[in-house]
């Protein structure tokens, strides 16, 4: 089973970036669909990107789109999550997750995968 491991985390002001990095070891990393999800406190953990394999189809929740990136290098073991324009309610514990087999629109919007620990991030002034 590959294990995945977060960092990256902060504080943060409104406005700002982060880019979070999930390693991963314990598995073939490129057969794996990786996710990136949000856990708030008093909220329902989020699926905020997903990405298949092969780069070839990623998943973005509306939260986030046009201001999160997510991608992968194979050759690395190692996911990113490309964090701009960050806002106070952007707050939370960001977990990564690995899958097979699964795509990753369905990934994301069923909190599929194996999670890690997860890195803190806080957005405020």
């Amino acid at each position: 089973q590959l294990q995945p491991v977060e960092s990256g985390g902060g504080k943060v002001k409104p406005g700002g970036s982060l880019r979070l990095s999930c390693a991963a070891s314990g598995g073939t990393f490129d057969s794996y669909t990786i996710g990136w999800f949000r856990q708030a406190p008093g909220k329902e953990r989020e699926g905020l990107a997903c990405i298949g394999v092969n780069d070839d189809r990623t998943y973005y929740a509306d939260s986030v789109k046009g201001r999160f990136t997510i991608s992968r290098d194979n050759a690395q073991n190692t996911a990113y999550f490309e964090m701009n324009t960050l806002k106070p309610e952007d707050t939370g514990l960001y977990l990564c997750a690995v899958a097979r087999f699964t795509k990753a629109e369905t990934m994301c919007q069923l909190g599929m995968g194996f999670r890690g620990q997860g890195t803190q991030v806080t957005v405020a002034s």
